[in-house]
């Protein structure tokens, strides 16, 4: 069983960079899953941001985040991370981290059933 717990999360202006972490402890190592990063803005579903792979070699985005947001991840650490630079009031959200081990594909990898854990989510509130 792995715990996912998402941190970092805030109320920033439009513009400004924030960093979310999702730390994973419990299950097995940390290099083995797959982590994602969801977020689900009020009255919306919840929607793909990002994910990166075992070793962190590939990894694919939103086109609404890409050339803004970018994900990592420290298997040292078991963290993995979300930088997100110029924000908008439209990246409002609750967003989440999300790990899976198995194999899948890169469109597959983008859907929230694919995803085996979850985190409770962290709040990131962009204003003007």
């Amino acid at each position: 069983q792995v715990q996912l717990v998402e941190s970092g999360g805030g109320s920033v202006q439009v513009g400004a960079s924030l960093r979310v972490s999702c730390a994973a402890s419990g299950g097995t190592f940390f290099y083995n899953y797959v982590i994602a990063w969801f977020r689900q803005g009020p009255g919306r579903e919840r929607e793909f941001v990002a994910y990166i792979t075992w070793s962190g070699s590939n990894t694919d985005y939103a086109d609404t985040v890409k050339g803004r947001f970018t994900v990592s991840r420290d298997n040292a650490k078991n963290t993995a991370y979300l930088q997100m630079n110029n924000l908008k009031s439209e990246d409002t959200a609750v967003y989440y981290c999300a790990a899976d081990r198995r194999l899948h594909t890169k469109e597959v990898w983008r859907r929230p059933g694919s995803y085996e854990y979850w985190g409770q989510g962290t709040q990131v509130t962009v204003s003007s």
